[in-house]
């Protein structure tokens, strides 16, 4: 019998918790277990393993960052979308660094849940590159080129990689600014 109180949803909220503190890597059952004063076992009356329980936080985390996408977005057009989705990123990631990791590994194609939030989540991003006016054969490309530029900036600034002394906002404000020149043009 699952413990009073518990469910998939306080779980899996619990669990990204965790992974963001600890890092999605250093998740475990037991260290999740802990959190909520039961046995490790308990947890399998809600989730199917710590392979489950990641997908659950990669679904929940996909969602999240969609919805601060979507919300930083809306009423804006080119540049300023851009730039406002591109903020929500990588505020997302600072804030949430196990949530952004588990964000990164594409669904499964039976899952369903992980999809619908991939979806929403390529809905904003799309509609943010229609305002380049982009057509539908170049909006993957261009959504892949904005995330291939935005994770190896938030990877590298997590992990300290920029070491020299030049501001990193200004460096941050000049890669929007590239991506934005080559929509621009791409058209």
């Amino acid at each position: 019998m699952p413990r009073p109180g518990l469910n998939l949803e306080i779980v899996v909220a619990e669990a990204a918790r965790l992974a963001d503190e600890v890092g999605l890597d250093h998740l475990t059952l037991t260290a999740l277990a802990q959190r909520f004063g039961v046995a490790t076992p308990s947890l399998y009356k809600h989730v199917g393993g710590l392979d489950d329980l990641q997908r659950h936080i990669a679904t929940r985390a996909v969602r999240e960052l969609g919805d601060a996408m979507a919300a930083a977005s809306v009423g804006r057009a080119r540049s300023d979308a851009l730039r406002a989705m591109a903020d929500a990123y990588r505020d997302y990631a600072r804030a949430h660094p196990g949530r952004y990791a588990a964000t990164l590994h594409a669904p499964g194609a039976a899952d369903t849940e992980h999809i619908t939030a991939s979806d929403a989540l390529l809905r904003t991003v799309f509609a943010v590159l229609h305002g380049y006016d982009l057509g539908d054969d170049d909006l993957v490309d261009a959504t892949r080129a904005i995330r291939a530029m935005l994770h190896g900036f938030v990877a590298l600034e997590a992990a300290g990689g920029f070491g020299m002394p030049q501001d990193i906002e200004r460096s941050y404000a000049r890669l929007i600014d590239t991506l934005d020149t080559v929509f621009t043009a791409w058209a």
